[in-house]
């Protein structure tokens, strides 16, 4: 799932649009069943189903459960990502999911710095809040060596976590 539905204000853009592609690109070279995309501020097009997200001005939470109750009945956990973050790691994803049996939410973890993807045991969807995961407990797996997925908030080109950026 690619949480994409903020409003971009820092970024002064609809920024979901420029680095989607780029996402949606890494999750389907990941061991991902299905993708789907949460979108709220803007409409979006994207070569995944989209879901829209009313709520999505509540908060990260908000458009988290939006699309929780879009996935199929059968789906035992979601994979969640951000749509701002271009250069997620397939890798990652792989060891997130490699220890989802480990606690109701598993984060990658980069140089010991919780971030994405996160893997959401079904038993942990009714509980999110509105403000997202951040402060409920998770279990960390380092994925140290890998590139963080970034976390494009300004529209600067110069700044290092731009796609592309070397």
């Amino acid at each position: 799932m690619v949480l994409a539905a903020g409003a971009a204000t820092r970024y002064g853009s609809p920024k979901q649009r420029v680095f989607l592609p780029r996402v949606l690109e890494a999750l389907r070279a990941s061991p991902v069943d299905e993708i789907v995309v949460v979108a709220g501020a803007y409409e979006l097009e994207a070569d995944a189903r989209v879901v829209g997200c009313s709520d999505w001005e509540r908060g990260p939470g908000a458009s988290l459960r939006c699309g929780l109750a879009a996935l199929p009945p059968e789906a035992e956990a979601a994979v969640v990502v951000l749509a701002d973050g271009p250069d997620l790691d397939p890798r990652a994803v792989e060891r997130v999911l490699a220890h989802r049996g480990g606690a109701e939410i598993v984060a990658a973890s980069y140089d010991g710095t919780r971030d994405h993807p996160l893997v959401v045991a079904r038993s942990a969807w009714t509980s999110v809040p509105d403000d997202g995961l951040r402060a409920l407990p998770v279990h960390l797996v380092d994925c140290s060596g890998l590139r963080p997925p970034g976390d494009v908030d300004f529209a600067d080109t110069s700044r290092e976590d731009q796609p592309g950026a070397e």
